[in-house]
């Protein structure tokens, strides 16, 4: 899921100009007051920007934030976004051994464990997704993306692997990367073995509680990052700040206006293996984008590719031509789970079902001839493609 932000527009200092004598006559008449009133007016300088970003979740988060009276610089706020995160992260991480998650993971069936607030607001969205998802999205997908390479266990893997040719090498990263060739592909027999540990009617949210009637592993890593951007957007409104641009491995939520007054605006990337290059500029004002895709997050087996992208109908690697679908929703938690799903869904059922929902999304598929884009009439509508004339 990855968006690139678009840099901050700069602002060149006041310049210190001479006043001329039509200026002093203007300030003799008009009074001292006035004059300096004036000669403020002419050197204000816009309120500054302030930035802050740092590792979370295998990758990293920035913000960017309009500097108003009252607000926290940027070093009085860093420490709390960190401990927003770390929480999180103690909370549902699938790649720590001590989270909450975990220790959910590892209960038999008819377990009911008391979990901290972020799993059960997870949950509780998860299920919301599942019930209008078609079957095509599910967070108990855990054990078969381990099974094809894509889970916290191949990149244990990975990382050993890392480690023994390079011992100063960065931790693995949170999201799913390339694993390596020797893992092989789940067969049917062992997929259909892996049935029964999978459905998200086997969890149940009772109170301060999630239940399981079956040995379920839960894997919030579709919609956490999205959590993640609309917690810290509570949190800077919170704190009385109202122009904001937040980045959360990919997961982009903007609001307000930058100093010069223009929208804050982020690239859609286009869906390419080896480079990072813009497919789409858009203005983000009360809204969050979310990009789903299978062009970063794959690997090779047997000749070929498969995706990250697991179809729960199927327990198997998507193999439409869908390469990435961008949804555009106020809650960054929305986009984030819609993204997953349209994915999952493929090109053209993703498709109607955005339609249906009136959800604002870009479709983007793989054709002989490169890529075809496809936005939905609400993306068209919030994004279009001729701006409208003055």
């Amino acid at each position: 899921m990855i968006l690139v932000a678009e840099p901050l527009l700069s602002f060149s200092p006041c310049k210190r100009l001479a006043p001329g004598p039509a200026f002093f006559a203007w300030g003799a008449a008009c009074g001292t007051a006035c004059l300096a009133a004036a000669l403020l007016t002419a050197c204000q300088r816009p309120p500054p920007v302030e930035r802050l970003s740092g590792p979370t979740m295998g990758s990293a988060f920035h913000i960017s934030y309009v500097q108003a009276p009252g607000t926290p610089q940027a070093a009085a706020l860093l420490p709390q976004v960190q401990d927003l995160l770390a929480r999180l992260d103690r909370a549902v991480s699938t790649y720590r051994p001590d989270s909450d998650l975990a220790r959910f993971n590892a209960a038999p069936a008819g377990a009911c464990l008391d979990m901290p607030a972020e799993a059960l607001a997870l949950a509780r969205h998860a299920q919301q997704l599942a019930a209008q998802g078609e079957g095509a999205y599910d967070i108990t997908l855990l054990p078969v993306l381990d099974a094809w390479g894509f889970g916290p266990r191949a990149a244990t893997a990975r990382q050993a692997l890392t480690n023994a040719s390079a011992p100063a090498a960065a931790s693995t990263a949170a999201h799913a990367q390339p694993a390596p060739p020797q893992h092989a592909t789940p067969t049917p027999d062992e997929l259909a073995r892996l049935r029964p540990h999978i459905g998200q009617r086997h969890l149940r949210i009772d109170g301060a509680r999630l239940c399981k009637s079956a040995p379920i592993q839960i894997d919030f890593n579709s919609i956490a990052a999205g959590y993640a951007v609309d917690r810290i957007a509570e949190l800077l409104t919170a704190q009385g700040i109202a122009s904001y641009l937040i980045e959360v491995t990919g997961e982009i939520r903007g609001a307000g206006r930058k100093p010069d007054g223009a929208p804050w605006r982020v690239a859609i990337e286009a869906p390419l293996d080896s480079q990072r290059q813009a497919q789409k500029i858009v203005p983000l004002d009360g809204l969050s984008l979310s990009t789903s895709g299978d062009y970063r997050h794959y690997r090779e087996a047997g000749g070929q590719r498969l995706s990250h992208m697991i179809d729960a109908r199927t327990l198997r690697p998507v193999t439409h031509r869908l390469a990435a679908v961008t949804v555009a929703t106020p809650s960054a938690l929305q986009a984030d789970g819609l993204s997953t799903l349209l994915m999952a869904l493929g090109p053209q059922q993703g498709f109607d079902y955005a339609v249906r929902h009136n959800l604002a999304a870009l479709f983007v598929t793989r054709t002989a001839q490169g890529f075809d884009s496809r936005p939905t009439p609400a993306f068209e509508a919030r994004f279009p493609s001729t701006p409208p004339k003055d």
